[in-house]
């Protein structure tokens, strides 16, 4: 089953831009999320609204690799329509704590540390973090070469911890999203970026940013969607349409559509389904 034209006409999409609403059920409450997003046939998606070809807005309008994830997986979930929340990672994790939305699509990374504090879902995205910098720099070649250098990296993710945990002395910058952090190494304000391969590629083309890729990954990172904690059915549901898009096909053709022709499914079929834990 591939993504039609007439499903999206079917699954109305509320955005609201840069706010996080409460909606729903107050903040520490235990209802299950899956029947209340049912009961009121909308599910609560938070994103980025800034991380191409990931989310971002075209004319002020959620797309981009995530949000076809997000309306698959509503349909699949037996939720007809989703309502679009702009929020940023440094505000994911308390957003879904306070049951201020239902699930992040988001690209966040699957880690120990945040598995502490929400739900993940099975992996749904695979990514790599490349350095960026200005397109006349030589002298970064790769990490040793970044100790004691201004870095940029978006706030709340795992490429700011890896600056500030892996990069000896730099003086790290933080932005709210990539297109700052490149556009400033652009400038000159900053000697580095570390952003995800597929987004530095794509925000320098779009934008027009003078800055490249200096060639090697740092890491690879693992993606999950995220909930609050103990939502077992919810989880489980999530996780088997999940699988199933990637078994059927769906997940191919969304990411062939947004990643340049990469096929998600493919790297996610050498990854653990139970990866997230």
């Amino acid at each position: 089953m591939t993504p039609t034209s007439s499903r999206r006409r079917r699954l109305a999409a509320v955005f609201v831009s840069g706010t996080v609403l409460t909606v729903g059920c107050s903040a520490g409450s235990s209802a299950n999320t899956l029947d209340t997003a049912r009961s009121k046939d909308t599910l609560r998606v938070a994103l980025t609204e800034a991380n191409p070809p990931w989310n971002f807005l075209d004319d002020n309008k959620p797309a981009g690799y995530d949000v076809d994830v997000a309306h698959e997986l509503a349909e699949r979930l037996g939720i007809d329509k989703v309502e679009f929340i702009g929020s940023d990672f440094g505000s994911f994790i308390g957003g879904v704590q306070a049951n201020r939305f239902d699930i992040v699509i988001s690209g966040q990374t699957i880690t120990d540390e945040r598995k502490k504090q929400v739900g993940f879902s099975r992996p749904y995205e695979v990514n790599g973090v490349s350095v960026f910098v200005g397109e006349d720099n030589t002298s970064v070649t790769g990490l040793p070469s970044l100790r004691g250098k201004r870095i940029a990296v978006t706030e709340g993710t795992t490429q700011a911890d890896y600056a500030r945990t892996k990069i000896p002395g730099a003086q790290i910058k933080t932005y709210k999203n990539a297109t700052l952090a490149l556009t400033d190494v652009g400038r000159g304000r900053a000697d580095a970026a570390l952003v995800s391969k597929f987004q530095g590629a794509y925000l320098a083309d779009k934008n027009n940013l003078p800055v490249k890729a200096t060639g090697a990954l740092l890491e690879t990172e693992v993606n999950g969607m995220t909930f609050r904690k103990g939502q077992k059915d919810f989880k489980q549901k999530v996780d088997k349409a999940l699988g199933e898009m990637i078994d059927d096909g769906t997940l191919s053709a969304i990411s062939r559509r947004w990643l340049g022709g990469l096929d998600m499914a493919e790297e996610l079929r050498d990854l653990p389904a139970d990866q997230a834990g």
